[in-house]
């Protein structure tokens, strides 16, 4: 499958330390809804690479909000944008 997304710029170490962040949710099945968004993905076609870049993405918008905003995750936002995957996830 051809991607549909791609980054213009991106900062390799930030993008391997949020890799790291998925492949550890993946390993401890925390939360179970990365594991089951990344099956999800790989049976929809996206290869495992293009999948784990996918769900970091959602990891990335919540740590902004948790940074931004000063707050804790909000684990119904980041569950409710790994549903969204592929497609762009929202911001509020």
């Amino acid at each position: 499958m051809e991607r549909e997304y791609k980054m213009k710029e991106y900062n390799p170490h930030l993008q391997a330390a949020y890799l790291e962040v998925v492949d550890n949710q993946l390993r401890d099945n925390n939360p179970p809804e990365t594991k089951e968004t990344f099956e999800r993905l790989l049976a929809e076609g996206h290869s495992a690479e293009d999948a784990k870049l996918l769900i970091a993405q959602v990891v990335c918008l919540e740590t902004y909000y948790i940074l931004k905003h000063e707050e804790d995750i909000n684990r119904e936002r980041f569950v409710r944008n790994l549903r969204m995957l592929p497609k762009q996830t929202e911001e509020e």
